[in-house]
């Protein structure tokens, strides 16, 4: 037996820590995951009637930005003292992240456990032993960080070529050269196709949206699962819609990296958000002409500028969209804007949440009730003027044209 290892290190017990980084690794890399597993027999060998083996981080990355029940599980056997040894296949295993690393090994320290892997035995209260187990942490860090870095450059590179692959929208796929084409499904291209030509005929996103479930038209959409990814139909979404018609490729352009990611510190710890939109100068790489388009460049950023208008009340002769004018003229979904000699036109159907005051005149005040399902709830009172939409009284109508209304009405 090794000097190191003592009888009360025996009497304690051993915990062998099994973790890969990713599930891909769990389902493929099964060779690791039997050597990290064949530890507990290395462990009784050497004494240990005891051998608990925590493998709870299957499919977790060591780089301190999840969590890992496992490795909490594993500090809190050393705080208690029930631990004589960790074993673990090597350094990178228990931490790729210099906090959790040097943390563990503090405690193993303070309470007298030993760390064992394959290429020896170390006890953390030893000066020599300290020193090795400190640049094994540091190394394990800075492999992590320097294989993002060569993975990283090395897609970049390949984007910036238009030859990285990724999921397509509906409409798209890749051919066996490595180009994207347009879907051989015609029914698939026609959807497609038909959605623009409604949205440049309606001029709203949200009036698309009114129209296809009026039609009672399936969208395309995509579905990843273990075999891949194929194409659903499904009903009519507003960001189904809004998807398809601000995506760039649709244009023929080949676009990486129009998100990003983001950094907060949560609980004390460094937690990363993705999907975050990124401006179109900001965009990593954009090839346009790349492909054959549904739709032409020019004709791509003509409907960008029709759906900022839709998001805004300037054009209307309004100052901002926070201003209180704009924020109440219209409710959203009735065919006639509403002012505030309005209000009484207006009928519920359900308890009230809150109350909005409205101006009446410019001495007093009027509040009617605010409701939490108001888009279904209220319902206007047509007074004689039919709805055109087919969807009664109360017919939807786009922000755009609501507003144009109002400009009208004032």
């Amino acid at each position: 037996m090794n000097q190191k290892i003592s009888a009360e290190h025996l009497c304690r017990g051993a915990v062998v820590y099994v973790r890969q980084s990713t599930m891909s690794q769990v389902v493929e890399h099964t060779e690791s995951q039997n050597r990290q597993y064949a530890l507990a027999e290395s462990a009784r060998t050497m004494g240990f009637a005891s051998v608990t083996t925590i493998d709870d981080d299957l499919g977790r990355s060591g780089s301190g930005s999840i969590e890992r029940p496992g490795f909490q599980k594993l500090v809190a056997s050393v705080c208690a003292g029930s631990v004589g040894a960790v074993f673990c296949l090597e350094a990178s295993r228990l931490a790729r992240n210099g906090r959790d690393w040097h943390h563990l090994i503090d405690l193993c320290a303070l309470v007298g456990t030993v760390v064992v892997d394959h290429d020896g035995i170390y006890d953390p209260r030893l000066v020599n032993d300290r020193l090795l187990l400190g640049l094994k942490g540091t190394m394990s860090e800075y492999e992590l960080s320097l294989l993002r870095q060569r993975g990283i450059a090395a897609r970049d590179s390949k984007a910036q070529r238009g030859e990285l692959r990724f999921a397509l929208p509906p409409g798209y796929c890749w051919n066996e050269l490595g180009q994207i084409e347009m879907d051989p499904d015609e029914r698939v291209a026609e959807s497609i196709r038909v959605l623009f030509r409604k949205f440049r005929e309606l001029g709203s996103a949200r009036q698309v949206l009114l129209w296809a479930i009026q039609s009672d038209v399936k969208l395309p959409v995509t579905r990843h699962g273990p075999a891949g990814i194929r194409i659903e139909w499904s009903r009519p979404a507003y960001h189904t819609v809004v998807q398809i018609l601000e995506h760039p490729v649709y244009a023929g352009a080949y676009v990486f990296g129009r998100t990003t990611q983001r950094t907060a510190v949560v609980d004390g710890r460094a937690r990363k958000t993705e999907g975050h939109s990124k401006p179109m100068k900001d965009w990593s790489v954009l090839l346009r002409d790349h492909h054959p388009g549904y739709i032409t460049w020019d004709q791509f950023e003509e409907h960008q500028r029709m759906d900022c208008r839709e998001h805004t009340h300037e054009e209307a002769g309004f100052p901002s969209i926070c201003s209180w004018w704009a924020g109440i003229a219209y409710w959203p979904g009735a065919m006639w804007p509403v002012r505030p000699n309005d209000a009484s036109q207006l009928r519920h159907e359900s308890r009230p949440r809150a109350s909005l005051l409205l101006p009446w005149r410019r001495s007093t005040c009027r509040s009617i009730p605010l409701y939490r399902n108001w888009r279904n709830t209220y319902r206007q009172s047509s007074g004689g003027r039919n709805s055109r939409s087919g969807f009664g009284a109360c017919g939807g109508s786009g922000r755009s044209r609501c507003t144009a209304n109002i400009a009208r009405r004032r």
